[in-house]
């Protein structure tokens, strides 16, 4: 696989479940990023943490790593080769695909020991 360029999204980052059932809240639409999921069994909002309510339950403190594409539903391991030296070097992700690219979504306070990994393994931060 080749080295892939990577760059790191201004802001930190919240991911929020809410009912299946309940309905895309307007804070979701906030910010540079926003990504809604839903499922049978939650609705899942990736967006600014400062946009989640505080009540909301949600994960926060994410820092958000964007993989730059775009690449081709035929081009295969992308996420493999940024996942596999973020596992080697213990740190948890959190990803968002869309059509062009992948976001890589890692704790803040691991973000300097992920740049690290991915670095070594050959890959690029750009910004």
């Amino acid at each position: 696989m080749r080295g892939l360029d990577f760059s790191l999204l201004a802001g930190s980052w919240g991911i929020a479940r809410l009912d299946p059932a309940a309905a895309v809240p307007e804070w979701a639409a906030s910010g540079a990023f926003t990504s809604v999921s839903r499922t049978a069994d939650e609705l899942s909002i990736v967006c600014p943490e400062e946009a989640i309510p505080a009540a909301c339950r949600a994960q926060r403190g994410w820092a958000a790593l964007k993989l730059h594409g775009p690449f081709p539903f035929s081009e295969i391991g992308i996420l493999a080769s940024i996942t596999a030296p973020l596992a080697a070097a213990k740190v948890s992700i959190f990803t968002v695909s869309t059509f062009d690219t992948d976001y890589v979504f890692v704790p803040r306070a691991n973000l300097p020991g992920a740049i690290a990994a991915l670095e070594a393994a050959g890959h690029r931060r750009t910004d």
